[in-house]
């Protein structure tokens, strides 16, 4: 198997031979961000959107954004290939220090680490998914994308447990998002999504949708989601940028809708993927 390359504080070298130290902050604490970025056929998508957010966490968690967008985008480009439809994923920590502390060190430069992969494709996305509802009990900041995601992690994984692929969060009786997503809801024949606030992650898919939803006559609007209201939803979506558009089928064991894709899914999904090809 050929060795996959991948960028690490200024060069180029095979997976296997990139290393951080022990004492980098985000090995002790998790301090840095991520971002993810998907590439169809060697176009980076919404490229700008997603180095907005990079921009955004950064500010959030102090650190300094070491490169330019053009930069970004040099360092980005020999990680691609035009053939494929893949995702970079990018990491920025706080950097190595001399000792673990929990205040930042001074003179420290972020490590940035880069790699691309295969866009898998997700079983669930055709035929939909089922998902569980979870009390959100995250931080106050999960606007931030940051790496510091145990909160997330431990979600999702009680979701698979009770046999779920995703979780869906709530917080006060209302949605928040998904632990690795997005949520939207069918609600008397309007598309809705929570709206931005440190409660979600402002995704970039998320975005995409209700663009595309306006441009299309699609009846859509930001608002809270009670508890209530989803389980009575016709259709249920998460979304992100890997997966796109995910139908949940059936929540905390009852069935969504008709129990099968629903027609604003069927919808959305052409118009997504349409979107898409123009773009390449």
């Amino acid at each position: 198997m050929a060795s996959k390359t991948v960028y690490l504080n200024g060069h180029y070298l095979p997976l296997e031979e990139a290393k951080v130290s022990v004492l980098d902050r985000g090995f002790l604490f998790g301090d840095g961000i991520y971002e993810v970025i998907p590439a169809y056929h060697g176009k980076l998508f919404h490229l700008d959107d997603h180095l907005q957010r990079l921009e955004n966490s950064l500010a959030i968690v102090r650190i300094t954004n070491p490169h330019s967008r053009s930069e970004w985008q040099a360092i980005f480009a020999p990680l691609l290939d035009a053939d494929k439809n893949q995702y970079i994923y990018l990491q920025i920590t706080r950097g190595p220090a001399e000792k673990r502390d929990h205040a930042f060190p001074e003179g420290v430069a972020p490590t940035v680490f880069v790699m691309c992969s295969d866009i898998a494709p997700f079983a669930g996305a055709q035929t939909g998914i089922k998902a569980v509802t979870l009390d959100d009990s995250r931080w106050k900041l999960c606007h931030a994308k940051t790496i510091t995601l145990l909160a997330n992690i431990l979600h999702r994984q009680e979701a698979i447990d009770q046999g779920g692929a995703e979780a869906i969060l709530i917080k006060d009786g209302y949605v928040t998002e998904g632990a690795a997503s997005n949520v939207f809801a069918v609600i008397d024949g309007v598309l809705v999504t929570p709206p931005k606030s440190n409660g979600i992650l402002p995704g970039i898919t998320r975005d995409v949708i209700l663009e595309l939803a306006g441009k299309n006559n699609i009846a859509w609007r930001e608002g809270l989601i009670a508890l209530d209201e989803l389980k009575s939803a016709s259709e249920i979506w998460v979304t992100s940028s890997t997966r796109e558009i995910v139908a949940v089928i059936e929540l905390d064991g009852a069935v969504v809708g008709n129990g099968t894709l629903g027609p604003v899914w069927h919808t959305m999904n052409d118009i997504l993927q349409a979107y898409k090809e123009s773009l390449t």
